[in-house]
């Protein structure tokens, strides 16, 4: 029988994760990223089972995250038929992701607020 390791949540890392819903991060990429940032690789199952997410939210966040550059995967055998597992870790390390948020969310705010100037325009 195989034996897995599986990390499990902490109140730090709970409220980093609602840092990061609190700026608009999906909370299923957010808890998915923490999990990831405190654990040097772990299998999907070992994702779901740390932060109590089902399958298809932790497989879209992964999608996500990969579509992003922010982690990359490894493929490991499977001991039974079928298909192979995968591991997942960070691509980037994590101080380069929040920086990757910080320009985004700068970016958005200035549309925001070039949009609030056009809104002043039409009632000048």
């Amino acid at each position: 029988m195989r034996q897995e390791n599986v990390h499990y949540f902490t109140d730090t890392e709970e409220k980093f994760t609602n840092l990061l819903i609190g700026i608009g991060i999906r909370k299923n990429v957010a808890t998915v990223l923490v999990f990831l940032i405190n654990v040097p690789e772990a299998t999907s199952r070992a994702i779901e089972r740390g932060v109590d997410l089902r399958q298809p939210e932790v497989s879209i966040a992964i999608k996500y995250m990969t579509g992003q550059g922010w982690i990359k995967s490894q493929d490991i055998p499977s001991e039974r038929k079928g298909r192979p597992n995968k591991k997942y870790s960070l691509g980037i390390p994590a101080k380069k992701i929040m920086a990757t948020l910080e320009k985004a969310k700068k970016e958005e705010v200035k549309n925001q607020l070039a949009r609030i100037r056009k809104i002043k325009d039409y009632l000048s």
